[in-house]
């Protein structure tokens, strides 16, 4: 007889979590229901991630089906259904993470601060495909880049500038009335003074902000995008202004601010944290998304399940897991093309 009792890690149970969830999308069988129920009464962790994601995922208004099978924590009360247009199917995309860098990237690094009313600070942070990188910058600031990104940084006694040449940033602003932080991606200019926001170039015309704390201001005009011949000045108080929980995509067709839920801004910014999380996205635009952090694409032979939905968690970079979940929940089979391309069909 052993006594050797095996504890499950909390990525272990997040994983777990995330495949009953994707098959609720489906409706469980009732050896399904009876299943879940077991797991879940199993342990007391099982049930709290289990509702943490159903939570993140907004999933709550499933979870009111199956509500015999379980109650939900006082913390996470079931909410009412809502009506969706169409009902995602689900897809749980579990694995490791790879090529993974938590340290400041090996290009230029910001020099030391300089204790100098006249000190000027110059550097590029730079990420190559499947890396991310967290900067404490020499004011108090949190600068955090995603994927493939570019960023070149000018500090002086007036001003904090920042040139986002490709890529997506997320910066934490210490606050300093005196001198503004403005980020120039695409032409555009967005400037704060302390809040946090998410900046990402989507072409050549358009850029995304978010805004996750305080406010910013957006430039109408567009500026030079050399960080040498910019000198930076405060934004007029006509700009537009984006607040907590608002977003805006700067050069689209309507440049119009739209708000962004708890859900929506923690799905967007789940790469922070090394993973993706799509909530109804179809499996087109899903693709797209995850071919920024592989040097992997993804060829797509049959239109029908380019327009599959799926919801889930994805942990960047692993495309081994993103082809097993594909075959095992949608049948989508997959051919490996050479080294770094993957053909999609339908079984």
């Amino acid at each position: 007889m052993s006594n050797i009792i095996d504890f499950p890690n909390r990525e272990q149970i997040h994983d777990q979590a995330s495949l009953w969830i994707a098959r609720m999308d489906r409706e469980l069988s009732l050896q399904e229901e009876q299943e879940l129920a077991q797991w879940l009464a199993a342990n007391e962790q099982h049930r709290a991630v289990f509702f943490e994601m159903a939570e993140l995922w907004d999933k709550m208004d499933s979870l009111a089906r199956l509500a015999d099978l379980f109650q939900a924590p006082p913390q996470l009360p079931l909410r009412k259904p809502r009506f969706y247009g169409a009902i995602a199917a689900s897809l749980v995309l579990v694995a490791l993470v790879f090529g993974w860098n938590l340290t400041a990237p090996q290009q230029t690094s910001l020099i030391a601060w300089l204790h100098s009313d006249q000190a000027v600070v110059d550097g590029i942070y730079e990420t190559a495909i499947g890396e991310h990188s967290n900067v404490n910058l020499p004011d108090g600031s949190l600068l955090v880049l995603n994927t493939n990104s570019r960023v070149s940084v000018k500090y002086s006694e007036d001003y904090r500038l920042f040139l986002l040449e490709r890529g997506e940033l997320n910066i934490e602003v210490a606050h300093d009335k005196n001198r503004p932080l403005s980020v120039i991606a695409g032409n555009k200019v967005v400037q704060a003074v302390g809040t946090a926001f998410n900046v990402r170039i989507h072409n050549s015309k358009e850029v995304a902000v978010l805004v996750t704390d305080g406010k910013v201001l957006v430039a109408k005009q567009e500026v030079q995008q050399t960080i040498e011949k910019i000198v930076p000045e405060r934004l007029p108080a006509t700009s537009m202004a984006v607040a907590k929980g608002e977003k805006v995509v700067l050069g689209a067709q309507q440049e119009k601010i739209a708000k962004a839920d708890d859900n929506e801004i923690n799905a967007q910014l789940s790469w922070r944290q090394g993973n993706l999380v799509f909530r109804g996205e179809t499996l087109e635009e899903a693709l797209v998304e995850i071919n920024r952090y592989t040097a992997v694409q993804f060829e797509v032979t049959d239109e029908r399940i380019k327009q599959e939905r799926i919801a889930g968690l994805f942990k960047a970079g692993d495309v081994d897991g993103l082809l097993a979940a594909l075959e095992q929940n949608f049948n989508i089979h997959n051919q490996r093309i050479g080294s770094n391309k993957i053909r999609l069909s339908a079984k």
